[in-house]
């Protein structure tokens, strides 16, 4: 996030050329800091800032400021300079930033980079988007069974400026596959002499490269893990994903699923609202609005076939909005329930049967809680009302009751059948769950409001 109070303190240090100022603050906070600072500046401000820092520094910086201001940052340096920043940011974040380059630029990048930073580099771009290979990192540790504790931790402290994490360790057979692996405070309690393969842990937690990455972000929060290892189908070690990486995992899924159930389209990237157009706001927005907006001349239908209906009892009409925002309403909750349930593999399609059975019991209390009130609501306030002769509030409010109560309850059992039915059809549950929930609960409940007062009043 930019942070525009410091702005011209840096500015006025840029102009003095006070380099061992900025060389100070950039050392005196968390490079996340910084680059909140310096998302403020302009694109050459910026790079002044940086060509004073050290390299690693440099890089660490450069890895947390925002998407945008990286790709218009990286488009303006030439190549060598761009490949000295790329060269010492981690390897997730490096295939991040060329994903999101021109593929000229990737193209006259790639030759000045090293040549096992360019193969790094091709492996992680075979991976397909949203899979547990695509945000992986390839700076991990390795140990071998037949070491012993004095022997890795000895690696490890040679190793680890170039690692993503030695918190865990990996331990590898001559063949690279995954048998085991130890904490840091494994090795650190243990005696010197003991061997790697009599300590290591072997009940193994991890995912395959093809995984979804969000079923591998929340692996590690499952089993609250530093990061996860990520195999091949041969149960080779090709990465892992870290914490910290899957907490941008989980908030990007989480963004996508709360646009996805208010009916946005687009590409919903975390932090994305300023970055993008009003025209592509507009036309994220405007496909589904007019989708519903055609379907709901199907609630104007039913409407018009009940016109004589409502002409003798006006009285209905009152309630109508009443209906179909308490219809909305618990439908909306129950929808919102199962998908969660469904997001965190609680619930799945087979347990439709269930689910519903919970539902039934949850929306018949709320059902008969909510027609009591409707009649109330008649009876008590509707004295001034005009009404046909013959018909009696009682009977009236009755009706109203019924309708509302039927409403409630086939909202509730919607509401939890439309997600369970949108995954059964490998359909996304957010995207169906609640764009077209309203417009189904309006119709159904129109349909039932006018039919349940047409039976109970006679008409």
């Amino acid at each position: 996030m930019e942070n525009p109070f410091l702005a011209p303190e840096l500015r006025e240090c840029i102009k003095k050329n006070d380099d061992k100022a900025i060389q100070a603050f950039c050392a005196s906070l968390h490079p996340a800091s910084v680059a909140g600072f310096l998302g403020a500046l302009s694109v050459q401000e910026i790079w002044h800032v940086l060509t004073l820092l050290e390299p690693r520094m440099r890089a660490e910086i450069f890895g947390t400021l925002d998407q945008d201001i990286q790709v218009e940052l990286a488009e303006s340096l030439k190549r060598r300079e761009l490949a000295r920043i790329v060269t010492h940011m981690s390897a997730d974040e490096r295939v991040d930033l060329l994903k999101r380059l021109p593929e000229d630029k990737q193209e006259t990048l790639m030759p000045v980079l090293a040549q096992a930073e360019r193969e790094d580099i091709r492996r992680l771009f075979s991976y397909a988007e949203g899979t547990a290979g695509a945000v992986m990192t390839s700076d991990y540790a390795i140990l071998s069974p037949d070491q012993s504790v004095q022997e890795a931790l000895a690696k490890l402290r040679r190793e680890a400026p170039d690692k993503e994490t030695i918190y865990y360790s990996y331990v590898l057979d001559p063949d690279r596959r995954l048998i085991g692996f130890l904490s840091l405070k494994d090795l650190i309690l243990s005696r010197p002499e003991k061997r790697i393969e009599d300590l290591m842990h072997r009940d193994l937690i991890y995912a395959l490269v093809s995984d979804d990455q969000e079923d591998a972000a929340r692996k590690i929060a499952k089993y609250d893990l530093i990061a996860l290892p990520v195999v091949n189908g041969n149960n080779v070690l090709v990465g892992i994903i870290t914490h910290d990486d899957a907490i941008d995992i989980i908030n990007q899924e989480n963004t996508e699923d709360m646009e996805k159930f208010m009916a946005i389209a687009g590409s919903h990237e975390t932090g994305a609202y300023m970055r993008t157009s009003s025209w592509g706001h507009f036309k994220n927005r405007c496909i589904w609005l007019v989708v519903l907006s055609a379907l709901g001349l199907v609630s104007g239908y039913i409407v018009q076939r009940f016109e004589g209906l409502l002409l003798q009892f006006a009285i209905l009409a009152t309630f109508m909005p009443m209906l179909a925002d308490t219809g909305g309403n618990t439908g909306s909750q129950s929808a919102t329930l199962v998908v969660r349930a469904l997001a965190v593999r609680e619930i799945s399609p087979g347990d439709i049967l269930r689910v519903l059975w919970k539902e039934f019991k949850v929306g018949l209390p709320m059902a008969l809680l909510l027609a009591g009130l409707a009649f109330g609501r008649v009876v008590v306030f509707a004295g001034n009302s005009s009404k046909p002769e013959g018909y009696s509030l009682a009977s009236i409010g009755l009706a109203v009751g019924v309708a509302l109560g039927l409403q409630v309850l086939t909202s509730t059992l919607i509401g939890a059948l439309l997600p369970l039915a949108a995954v059964k059809l490998n359909l996304d549950p957010a995207v169906v769950a609640s764009p077209a929930l309203t417009t189904i609960v309006d119709i159904t409940g129109l349909f039932i409001y006018f039919t349940t007062a047409s039976f109970l009043l006679g008409i």
